[in-house]
């Protein structure tokens, strides 16, 4: 009910008027906020228009620098041709005495062109490390992303983003720049690239600078290498194996770890299908049939010899050389697979399973010429020490030749009577010493060569003291042993150390009429490019150092070790064979030494660490091996007689005792006392 006296307004006026007084309100709230966005909005169009002058003229400067150094590099970007090879070193190709590649030292290098490679060569490689080579210009937007996107879902890197461009710029110029700098730098070089040489030319040059293990540079010698055969032709297998190695050449090299090289071989594979560039078919084939490293690669046919003989020339034209020099040498592959052979079929059928026993060979032609060099078995961690040049070890009884050539050149012969009995010889600073025979017993009064034919050790060191042992020393360093020698009695017994090549070249030396036989391997040393030679042989010439009277008489004796003593294991078949046995003290070494009048070949066997062998003399497995090598060594050859001197029927110099006897007794009693007390000799 409205109070008396005051009017009340109509409804529908009142509403209007509230009505219209809010909106006055809103619209003077809403002045402000609309002049806030407008200016707002002039400000950001100032900002974008700034940002996109400073942009514009900031892309502008970008864009001229990276044209001039595009340009530039462009201009001083040399010849495809000239990058090919991006070595430091040169190569060594040695060549056996057929004139034909068996082994390479340094970093080993051969041309091949893109268009001549393998198509699955060349599609391994694209699948591995640049699948849109052919479709982008040096730089890949789109394979950076899908590198990103697959090590962000791995947790870590397993793609790269790099293209063979990128590759290629980064072996050229950027090989020891820190990644982003070298990324940035990187790009007008890879502009320039593109610009400049074709993409066959650029994937060329990253085929032949690619480093893929053992020695190898670029991918034909890497196939050479590894499969003995061309880039050209490898299937597609091989071209998996060897697009696997660009990750990690050392670990993956087939020569050092098959397994791992065909387990990476696998995922290049699985690459190749996925992209299209080999069949489901030819995939699984691949797999089924994995690559396998060729029989010389496998069996590192040489490498022992090559090793020792790249020794022969100076360093900067061998280990150091920066030029491809071609080395031609003595080397014999028939010969050394003759020697590997018999090594292996000799531990397979008369050794011990798992044994870890040595074992060296080596073989020399008459004049010292090396034919082949067996190191040591390819067991356990065995590497590549080379046991028949480097190890120096005791020879025992197989150095007696030496000690016989003494006693022949003084004077005695063959038929001499030598006494067989205890010996003792006063030796100063160490007292008495008294050798004592393998066999513990003594034969009194024996020729010559039934001492040597049966090693009969009393004999040896007598015969030693006779001629005298600096005669002794003498004529082992003039017939090639370079060793320093024992000073004592027990000279006359081996126990020098020296290796096993010094000791056959000594045997050589007796074969080749007592000219010294120095074992030599180069031939001569040639630049690769024009066949300009560099050096000539390393052989010593042949010096005369025994008799030739004294080295036939020797050749005889030591051919009745094989026909009747210690050696007869070692007996061949179809020809005459000479040699000497040697077993040092508790068979830590044992030896075989011996000749036909063809070859003379040495074997040692013994531990590395210097414990004794089991059961084991010169006469058993070293012998044995020497006769399985020399059997497959002589097959085809007609036999060659020894140049052996048989002595007349016995007199020596018992005979001559006795003559004396009937002329003086008293001449007699004095031969006699001075004979057997320096000598031992008796009538």
């Amino acid at each position: 009910m409205a109070r008396p006296g005051k009017k009340t307004p109509p409804r529908g006026k009142a509403r209007r008027k509230t009505t219209g007084t809010r909106r006055t309100r809103r619209r003077s709230a809403e002045r402000p906020a609309l002049f806030e966005r407008v200016l707002r909005w002039l400000l950001f169009g100032v900002v974008l228009r700034t940002a996109w002058w400073i942009g514009l003229r900031a892309g502008v400067v970008v864009a001229v620098i990276l044209g001039g150094t595009t340009w530039y590099y462009y201009e001083t970007l040399p010849p495809m041709e000239q990058l090919l090879d991006g070595r430091d070193r040169g190569s060594v190709t040695l060549l056996d005495r057929n004139g034909r590649t068996f082994a390479w030292r340094g970093e080993q290098y051969q041309t091949l062109r893109a268009a001549d490679a393998s198509p699955h060569l060349v599609n391994a490689v694209l699948a591995t490390e640049d699948r849109r080579f052919y479709d982008h210009f040096g730089l890949d937007p789109r394979g950076i992303v899908r590198a990103l996107v697959s090590n962000a879902r791995a947790g870590r890197v397993v793609q790269g983003g790099s293209t063979i461009t990128q590759q290629v710029a980064k072996l050229l110029f950027f090989e020891n720049t820190r990644s982003l700098e070298r990324h940035i730098k990187q790009i007008p070089v890879v502009l320039a690239m593109e610009l400049r040489y074709s993409k066959d030319d650029i994937l060329s040059i990253y085929l032949n600078r690619a480093y893929l293990g053992a020695g190898a540079q670029g991918f034909e010698a890497a196939a050479r290498r590894y499969f003995n055969k061309s880039a050209r032709s490898v299937t597609p297998a091989e071209a998996a194996m060897l697009a696997g190695l660009l990750k990690a050449p050392s670990r993956y090299a087939p020569t050092s770890d098959i397994e791992a090289a065909q387990g990476r071989a696998d995922v290049i594979l699985g690459l190749m299908e996925e992209q299209g560039r080999l069949s489901r078919v030819e995939a699984d084939l691949a797999r089924a049939l994995p690559a396998e490293l060729s029989a010389a690669a496998a069996a590192r046919a040489g490498s022992h010899f090559a090793d020792w003989v790249m020794g022969s020339g100076p360093d900067f034209l061998t280990g150091a050389t920066t030029e491809d020099v071609v080395m031609a040498t003595t080397f014999d592959p028939r010969i050394q697979r003759a020697a590997v052979q018999a090594l292996d079929e000799v531990f397979e059928t008369r050794v011990k399973p798992g044994s870890k026993a040595q074992a060296a060979i080596v073989v020399l032609s008459p004049d010292g010429a090396v034919r082949a060099m067996v190191g040591g078995r390819n067991i356990g961690r065995a590497g590549q020490f080379n046991r028949a040049a480097q190890a120096l070890r005791q020879p025992g009884s197989a150095f007696k030749p030496m000690v016989y050539a003494a006693g022949l050149e003084a004077g005695l012969d063959p038929n001499s009577l030598v006494s067989d009995s205890p010996l003792t010889i006063d030796v100063p600073g160490s007292g008495p010493w008294s050798p004592k025979n393998y066999t513990r017993d003594y034969r009194g009064d024996i020729t010559l060569t039934e001492a040597f034919r049966d090693s009969v050790n009393t004999v040896a060191v007598r015969v030693s003291e006779y001629a005298g042992r600096g005669k002794v020393r003498q004529i082992a360093r003039d017939l090639g042993i370079g060793q320093d020698l024992a000073q004592g009695p027990a000279l006359a017994l081996g126990v020098s150390e020296i290796t096993l090549l010094e000791l056959t070249g000594a045997y050589a030396a007796i074969l080749n009429g007592g000219r010294r036989s120095e074992p030599y391997g180069l031939l001569d040393l040639r630049l690769k490019q024009d066949n300009q030679l560099l050096m000539g042989t390393d052989r010593v010439p042949p010096v005369p150092v025994l008799s030739e009277t004294t080295a036939g008489q020797l050749v005889y004796m030591m051919s009745e070790v094989v026909a009747n003593g210690t050696g007869r294991r070692a007996q061949l078949p179809d020809r005459p064979a000479a040699g000497k046995t040697g077993t040092t003290q508790a068979a830590r070494d044992a030896w075989f030494v011996g000749f036909t009048g063809d070859y003379v070949t040495g074997v040692w066997m013994g531990n590395d660490d210097n414990t004794p062998l089991r059961g084991v003399t010169g006469g058993g497995l070293p012998a044995a091996i020497w006769r399985e090598a020399m059997l497959r060594i002589h097959e085809g050859l007609p036999p060659s007689p020894l140049p052996m001197l048989v002595p007349p029927p016995p007199r020596g110099l018992a005979v001559a005792a006795s003559d004396v006897r009937r002329a003086d007794p008293v001449a007699e009693n004095i031969l006699n006392s001075v004979l057997n007390s320096i000598f031992g000799l008796s009538n």
